[in-house]
């Protein structure tokens, strides 16, 4: 992860941390950056990739996520701790979502992933593995995941999280869009977080601030 280049689920676990988590989380990034510039490998790929994939199979029908949780454990024992809380939190908000609609449910084909320029910073915030849904004929849901066991995402952040989605994916209505904290079954909207128009000052202001303090500790290596 480095934050000139950053993938938004990660900005908002590094702006909910505590002041020991997140000076955790980017000594960790320029650890990751010094070994790509030496030349070493990386750690192998997302953690959380794979069980994002198996989710989205899930719910276009093609699998057993409790089955292929297994699999994925099986396959990685790093993963047997949290994989499980991750589908237990999925299928919670999965299996509550269905019960509100008799409508039919899909998957939009459209690739979601988007690349959002910040000039004011001069830096990338990278959208990426959203879930897209069909509801019935006319209707959508967006659906971008927030993995993180620590921290819990807060209202504050998930409403400028929302923000960027809408301004990264400006075809959709911003009713459209949902973050879901998956660990804890809890999506947000800004139905639920209505947005004060403040977003985007406050949003720059806080990612300014990481990248001055990532600068600091990287003088440190």
């Amino acid at each position: 992860m480095s934050l000139q280049k950053a993938h938004l689920r990660k900005l908002l676990q590094l702006f909910d941390a505590d002041n020991s988590k997140r000076v955790s989380l980017l000594r960790a990034d320029i650890r990751s950056e010094i070994n790509k510039e030496s030349g070493l490998e990386g750690d192998g790929g997302d953690f959380y990739v794979p069980f994002w994939a198996d989710a989205k199979n899930y719910v276009a029908g093609g699998l057993d996520l409790t089955e292929q949780t297994k699999v994925r454990i099986e396959a990685n024992d790093g993963r047997k701790r949290l994989y499980p809380e991750l589908r237990d939190g999925f299928l919670h908000w999965w299996n509550e979502r269905r019960r509100g609609t008799n409508e039919p449910v899909g998957l939009i084909p459209e690739n979601l992933s988007v690349h959002f320029p910040v000039p004011e910073l001069g830096t990338v915030v990278k959208v990426e593995n959203v879930l897209g849904l069909t509801i019935g004929d006319h209707s959508h849901r967006i659906i971008y995941p927030y993995f993180s066991e620590n921290p819990a995402l807060t209202s504050e952040s998930a409403r400028l999280g929302l923000w960027l989605l809408r301004e990264a994916l400006n075809q959709y209505a911003p009713e459209d869009f949902r973050i879901l904290d998956i660990i804890r079954s809890k999506p947000f909207s800004v139905g639920s977080d209505p947005f004060d128009g403040k977003e985007k000052e406050l949003f720059i202001t806080r990612y300014k601030g990481l990248l001055a303090e990532r600068k600091k500790l990287r003088k440190e290596y």
